[in-house]
């Protein structure tokens, strides 16, 4: 009965090893498999990380040589923006000397015709266009004015003393402007 007791618990250890057995190799099995797909998802992780470092790095490269681009294009505008002051500031001057000598020729012409007498001035003024009649006459000191436009015809007097009234007039709507 010794050996039949002694021969059961053999049989039973025997049983126990192989369950442990069968226990052990299922759960090296299922842990061998998931190791292998975790293993291929990092693969999958490792390369779309180089993927997308890869793209970032051509990415930042583009803007780059596309920031080179803008700030050659920025040097080239401010350098035409400098080039065409620089012009504007020489018209400006050029204009500015040309006012300066129109008005010192304008100036010159009024005080000639300021010595004139009244009856040469009336007949040279009448002669010429009623806008440069009238630059000279609003010039002329209004002594000098009014005995001129005494002796001219009548409808030229007229017509230039209505264009002087009118001309402050304009000259205040142009500066308001």
């Amino acid at each position: 009965m010794s050996e039949s007791r002694s021969q059961k618990s053999e049989v039973r250890s025997q049983k126990g090893k192989r369950k442990l057995l069968m226990i052990v190799v299922c759960l090296s099995s299922v842990l061998c498999l998931p190791a292998s797909e975790i293993s291929a998802q990092n693969n999958d992780v490792v390369r779309l990380v180089e993927s997308k470092r890869s793209e970032l790095k051509e990415k930042e490269e583009a803007l780059r040589r596309e920031e080179e681009r803008l700030n050659a294009l920025r040097k080239e505008v401010d350098d035409k923006i400098a080039s065409y002051s620089e012009l504007l500031a020489k018209v400006e001057t050029a204009l500015k000397r040309v006012e300066t000598v129109k008005g010192e020729n304008i100036a010159n012409v009024v005080k000639a015709y300021e010595v004139m007498p009244a009856e040469d001035a009336a007949v040279r003024l009448t002669a010429l266009d009623e806008k440069t009649a009238l630059l000279i006459l609003t010039k002329m000191k209004s002594k000098k004015a009014g005995p001129i436009i005494a002796v001219m015809p009548p409808q030229k007097a007229a017509s230039l003393t209505r264009s002087m009234t009118v001309l402050p007039v304009q000259k205040k709507a142009a500066k308001q402007k």
